[in-house]
Order: C-alpha cells, then structure tokens, then sequence
C-alpha cells in the first residue's frame, strides 16, 4: 500500500508528530502555539483532538514524559534530586516530589532505592 503524499495528514499521525516534538523538545518551555503549529491545528482544535486521542490533556503529557525521563535519571543513579527536578521542570524538590509521588507512589529517594528491573517495572506502569 501506498500513501499518496498530497493527502492531508491524518489528526493521528498529527498527534503523533506533537508527542514526537515533545520528546524530542522536553528540556524547552512547549508553547502551545508552537504545538498547534506543528500539528498544524488552531491551539482549541490540538487540545480537543489531543485529549481524545491520547486520553490526557498535553500540559498532562508533558508532566508525564518529564517525569518519566526523572524516573530514568534517578534509575540510572542520578545522584542530586533537586538537579533532577529543576531537569524536570520543577521549580523545587518539594514540588517534584510531590508530583513524584502521585505518579509513582513513591518518593524520589525510594524510588531511587528500588532495583533497576523494579524501577523499569513501575517506569513503565505509571
């Protein structure tokens, strides 16, 4: 099968390209203009079609993909918490792990503790 390159863009591949920016974007402040212009939406039209399609808002998505990226930091042996909040996007260690522990169920420090298979576990269950 073949796709035809003048069709338009589907909203998944769309959506897509905005979480393939995010990631690739994580250490930027992600203006949301920026995001609707990558998809090539208006800001109220990439919220709405954003929210259906992956089930969170992006301002929820982009929390998640900096904690998750935490999480790996920590797992690998980060050693400074608060350096790896500020990465975060946190402004203070209180505030990371506060939204650390709402994801996790843990604290940074305990999370820190775990094996490496059990970090990767709940990495990727959270």
């Amino acid at each position: 099968m073949t796709i035809d390159s003048n069709r338009p863009r589907g909203h998944l591949d769309r959506i897509d390209e905005v979480k393939r920016y995010v990631r690739e974007h994580i250490d930027e402040a992600l203006d949301r203009q920026v995001l609707a212009a990558v998809a090539g939406f208006s800001v109220p039209h990439l919220h709405r079609i954003f929210t259906a399609s992956v089930g969170e808002n992006i301002a929820g998505y982009v929390r998640r993909v900096r904690l998750e990226r935490a999480g790996r930091k920590l797992r690998m042996g980060a050693v400074d918490i608060t350096e790896v909040a500020l990465a975060a996007g946190y402004d203070s260690h209180a505030a990371f792990g506060k939204a650390f522990r709402q994801r996790y169920g843990l604290s940074p420090s305990e999370f820190r503790q775990l094996g490496c298979r059990a970090a990767t576990q709940l990495l990727r269950e959270g």
